[in-house]
């Protein structure tokens, strides 16, 4: 697969950002530092993992907030689209429009990946955590939908007992 997007990996530095979110304010990585932040780079807004997704981000942000961890959702959407589905699902993470892909594709996010069977460019779903220095802590791609923040929890040491 020539077309594969390069992966980040723990320690790398990770690509700095400004996107524009849903509420119409901006995010920047930069602008967190001294936090951690999970960004997650999801395909669409308002599909079922998505969905899923976002909810369960949404449902353990409270206790990620609390271990230090900023929660930013990333997709191609516009920030229009992002805003409903900001209210359908009341979430409460950040969600950003990388509607150009260029984040995406400077995280390894976005690439070809098997779709049904068939080999097509897309939003590689991943996720990323970054340190409070701006560096890769952890690197996951190909992730699932379902479990996934559970499973990212145990990966941090945040116990869902906590």
């Amino acid at each position: 697969m020539s077309d594969q997007p390069a992966r980040l990996s723990p320690g790398d530095t990770a690509p700095d950002f400004t996107l524009p979110t849903d509420t119409g304010e901006e995010v920047s990585l930069s602008g967190l530092r001294g936090r951690k932040v999970i960004v997650y780079f999801y395909p669409a807004a308002m599909t079922p993992g998505c969905t899923t997704q976002a909810c369960d981000f949404t449902d353990s942000l409270d206790s990620l907030q609390g271990a230090g961890y900023e929660v930013i959702g990333i997709s191609p959407d516009k920030p229009a689209k992002l805003a409903k589905f900001r209210e359908r699902d009341s979430l409460t993470i950040t969600l950003a429009a990388d509607e150009d892909r260029s984040v995406m594709t400077a995280y390894g996010a976005f690439g070809e990946k098997k779709l049904y069977g068939k080999t097509v460019q897309g939003v590689i779903r991943s996720t990323i955590v970054v340190d409070e220095d701006g560096k890769v802590a952890v690197a996951q791609y190909n992730v699932k939908a379902t479990g996934h923040v559970a499973k990212l929890r145990r990966d941090l040491g945040l116990d869902s007992a906590a």
